[in-house]
């Protein structure tokens, strides 16, 4: 008798590629399943205008609804893009079952056609408008190119893409409207998943734009208490992966982040030790702090914990507390 697994994910053409990704490599590890995939379209999905803020940050607007389905036990298992996920609360009841392999992690710089990398570099990014909707990337811009003008844009990647190139507008939350942009900032990852990786005119060094926590890696979330769909899902974990994002997730946990707080983090490991570096920035990329830590790679939130450590002796906190909506 085949074993069913629902997993639950948004709508987008991105989430779905990442979904279709867990459903190919649990049919190769696990005899006789068969994976139901059930489509959401989620309150950030749905308003792409207002600040993901407004719905309490991308875990309000992406992950919330397809986690209560969880909960309800609707669904055995939930996809998220690991950098969607709070990591500074509680989530009762869940449990990451499995990460997969960690994809790039970078961030890259998109052109609108007719705009060169050449004339963007001479011109230090004075008079180009860089939409972004991540208030780390917006700093990390803003710290980069200090003239440049960072624009509110939101959209799935696909969507994102044609607004550049179609030189649309974007809706501002509250009315009026800002753009056309000329530049994104936007994730290699992403834009391979929905092969528009072509399009990629400059990717950023982890030394010029630290990655968001988690960016690259691929979540599939369930219910704690449900030990048959852990089992089903620790066949594709990760482990090497899933390391690095606890270390990643454990520095968001200690510094009590919030959505608008320009947080990043990166670890990667080599044989036995694993190295961490991460970073808290204002939203005008004046102020930067940063803090890099090794370890052994088999105590990863000990590793994660001391980095954010060092964030707060070095002033980390009095940057969030600013950053915090009043």
């Amino acid at each position: 008798m085949a074993i069913r697994l629902r997993i639950g994910t948004r709508k987008s053409a991105m989430a779905l590629v990442q979904t279709e990704q867990i459903a190919r490599q649990l049919a190769a590890a696990v005899a006789d399943i068969d994976v139901e995939i059930v489509k959401f379209e989620t309150t950030g999905d749905i308003d792409q205008t207002s600040k993901l803020l407004q719905h309490g940050g991308k875990g309000g607007a992406f992950v919330a609804e397809i986690r209560d389905a969880v909960r309800a036990g609707k669904l055995h298992a939930a996809m998220h893009s690991l950098k969607d996920m709070p990591g500074n609360e509680d989530t009762p009841g869940l449990v990451i079952g499995a990460t997969l392999s960690r994809e790039s992690a970078s961030d890259v710089l998109v052109l609108r056609p007719g705009i060169s990398l050449e004339e963007f570099r001479r011109s230090r990014g004075k008079g180009f408008k860089i939409g972004t909707n991540a208030v780390r990337r917006a700093a990390y811009a803003r710290r980069l190119f200090p003239e440049v003008e960072v624009i509110h844009f939101r959209g799935a990647a696909d969507t994102r893409m044609r607004k550049l190139d179609q030189k649309q507008k974007q809706r501002l939350p509250g009315g009026g409207e800002t753009g056309p942009a000329d530049a994104l900032i936007m994730a290699r990852s992403g834009l391979e998943r929905v092969r528009l990786a072509g399009r990629i005119a400059y990717e950023f060094s982890r030394a010029e734009m630290l990655p968001a926590v988690g960016q690259g890696i691929v979540a599939v979330e369930c219910a704690i208490d449900d030990w048959q769909t852990r089992g089903i899902l620790a066949c594709i974990d990760d482990l090497e992966t899933h390391r690095c994002a606890d270390a990643e997730r454990e520095v968001l946990w200690v510094l009590n982040g919030h959505c608008n707080s320009p947080i990043a983090g990166y670890s990667s490991i080599d044989g036995a030790q694993m190295s961490l570096t991460a970073s808290v920035l204002d939203e005008a990329g004046l102020m930067f702090i940063e803090a890099s830590g090794r370890g052994p790679a088999d105590r990863p939130r000990e590793l994660g914990r001391a980095v954010a450590l060092e964030l707060l002796a070095k002033g980390a906190s009095d940057i969030i507390e600013r950053s915090r909506p009043r």
